[in-house]
């Protein structure tokens, strides 16, 4: 059975510590079960981020599209920061290291800003519960002062989109997400 711990930094985010089985001939683990979350729509679609160590990506976010993270292999640094109007934890903030030997699944609700830094070479898998939308596709700048994340990488790797993201201070609040229970 899987232990399943609310995080009381960002209202919301779920972590989850999925049951491990193993023996002589490997490891089997359990990644996800819908029956974990709360989620009022079911994930629908499956990716897979591979990166090299010293890779960043974020940080974005997104108005109506929950993720599930799941840390396949490597070692990875995620940040996530609630830009939800209203949240009780608006402003909050979780940093953690995601370890492929903890086999730790994260779900992050609609609004809460997510990246993540390959602290060595690392495969991500992520569900989404909505389906790719360009207009649902939003970022704040990765090195925001206003967020001071420690990605825990020295030179990062950022692509392209990530650098013309915006400061948190250049985002109007009316265009921010809004909580919503």
């Amino acid at each position: 059975m899987a232990e399943i711990e609310k995080c009381t930094s960002v209202q919301g985010v779920v972590i989850i510590h999925p049951q491990v089985h193993a023996d002589p001939r490997g490891v089997f683990v359990e990644t996800f079960r819908s029956e974990w979350l709360d989620s009022p729509k079911p994930m629908i679609q499956g990716n897979r981020s591979d990166k090299q160590a010293g890779a960043l990506v974020g940080l974005h976010y997104h108005k109506n599209q929950a993720d599930y993270w799941y840390l396949a292999s490597g070692l990875a640094r995620i940040v996530l920061f609630d830009l939800r109007v209203g949240s009780p934890t608006e402003g909050g903030k979780l940093s953690m290291d995601l370890k492929e030997s903890e086999h730790l699944g994260v779900y992050i609700p609609p609004g809460v800003a997510h990246g993540f830094a390959a602290i060595a070479d690392s495969t991500l898998t992520y569900l989404v519960d909505s389906y790719y939308n360009p207009d649902d596709e939003l970022g704040i700048m990765w090195d925001d002062p206003d967020i001071s994340a420690d990605w825990g990488v020295s030179l990062p790797v950022i692509s392209d989109r990530d650098t013309k993201n915006p400061y948190l201070t250049s985002v109007p609040k009316a265009q921010l997400p809004v909580y919503a229970l």
